[in-house]
């Protein structure tokens, strides 16, 4: 069996590992860096700059980060970066920070607007300098990624950006940087993490590499979001779901996300629900609904939880258990539902259906199929009335 898969960026993982930074980026010859992120880790991210200026390198703030970064907030970054002249950036938070860091890092060697690097085949850009990222939450995975999510404001559409002009340098996943995280937003990243491994996993793009690390990562999962969210100071679980996080940075990487992210950044772009919150709403009915053709991947899904199937449940009965075992751990985390945002129904069937066909048919027509399922509106809508329902 042919795989394609992506080697995943160099990762310094450990407890601790945060105050490497500024002897790294010495290491990479950097004086002068961009430190991206956002208000909310402003404490963190005075920390992080102690530990760059403590090796004798100046550092830029750029504190704006908002979620789901903006093209032109991007395009801001990548501005001040070069005014400064800086050889360096860093990124500091969740996945809009590492995604803005990296969208800042490609414009200060290749030209703006951002939109001409949209795409993840054959887009031309160079070289730029060397980018650290430090995540902040266990979910995104972006440290292990080759590309960063953009918003596209003039289609209204979340979009990517990949290649050499972004590429990380290094990625320092340090658990000991999310044990102030509240407990919503612990549930909400863990849950993107969740979705990466599982999406990634039974992806029509599925391949050894997803298959081994996406198992383990839904596994770690299981095991440590409950306790993360239900106590912040769990070091055992925040390193857990950190190992779980980049694992779904790497499952993703080649096998691609597939239905429930879809629909995520659907409702991302369209009614500013945060990712996580997003992906998840209405993950059980996407894993029900893929269940036809992936019952074996699902089983073991099930299994994680802690549920032990009979050996000859049918289809039907694997994406049952397997909804149900989703269903149970958002309500255990207590993660708002699809109906809990806020949106109207009729409002949600006017544009996601719409938006997802349009982003899958986009994706399909550059190659990258990746629901293992055919998405039509009908399916779209089908999934989104039952998990509002739900």
């Amino acid at each position: 069996m042919q795989s394609v898969w992506n080697s995943p960026n160099p990762i310094l993982f450990g407890r601790g590992s945060a105050k490497a930074v500024g002897d790294k980026l010495r290491e990479f010859g950097c004086k002068k860096v961009l430190v991206v992120y956002d208000k909310g880790v402003s404490s963190i991210a005075d920390t992080v700059i102690g530990y760059i200026e403590a090796a004798g390198i100046a550092a830029v703030r750029f504190a704006d980060v908002q979620a789901d970064p903006p093209d032109w907030l991007v395009e801001k970054a990548g501005a001040l970066g070069v005014a400064e002249n800086v050889d360096g950036v860093v990124g500091v938070g969740g996945g809009s920070s590492i995604d803005a860091a990296k969208g800042a890092k490609l414009l200060i060697a290749n030209p703006p607007p951002i939109k001409q690097y949209y795409g993840r085949e054959g887009v031309v850009m160079k070289p730029s300098v060397p980018l650290i990222v430090m995540p902040t939450t266990a979910g995104t995975g972006s440290e292990a990624t080759p590309g960063g999510v953009i918003t596209d404001t003039d289609r209204g559409i979340k979009t990517n950006i990949a290649g050499i002009g972004c590429a990380v340098t290094l990625g320092i996943v340090d658990p000991e940087l999310t044990v102030g995280l509240p407990p919503s937003v612990t549930a909400a990243t863990g849950m993107d993490a969740l979705c990466h491994c599982i999406e990634s996993y039974t992806s029509a793009r599925a391949n050894d590499l997803s298959g081994v690390v996406g198992r383990e990562g839904m596994r770690l999962v299981a095991k440590y979001l409950a306790r993360a969210v239900e106590d912040g100071s769990d070091m055992e679980a925040r390193e857990g779901m950190m190992f779980a996080s980049v694992l779904g940075g790497m499952a993703m990487s080649g096998a691609l996300c597939h239905l429930s992210h879809d629909i995520g950044r659907s409702l991302g772009a369209k009614f500013h629900v945060p990712h996580g919150n997003g992906c998840s709403a209405c993950l059980p009915q996407v894993l029900e609904a893929v269940a036809p053709v992936r019952a074996p991947q699902l089983r073991y899904f099930v299994e994680c939880f802690g549920t032990a199937l009979p050996p000859d449940a049918d289809a039907k009965a694997v994406g049952q258990a397997a909804s149900e075992a989703a269903r149970t751990l958002i309500r255990r985390i207590k993660l708002p539902t699809l109906r809990d945002l806020g949106i109207a129904l009729d409002d949600l069937l006017a544009k996601v259906p719409d938006e997802v066909v349009m982003q899958c048919g986009m994706a399909a027509k550059a190659g990258f199929v990746t629901s293992p399922i055919p998405v039509t509106k009908e399916l779209i809508a089908d999934i989104v009335t039952k998990a509002y329902s739900n």
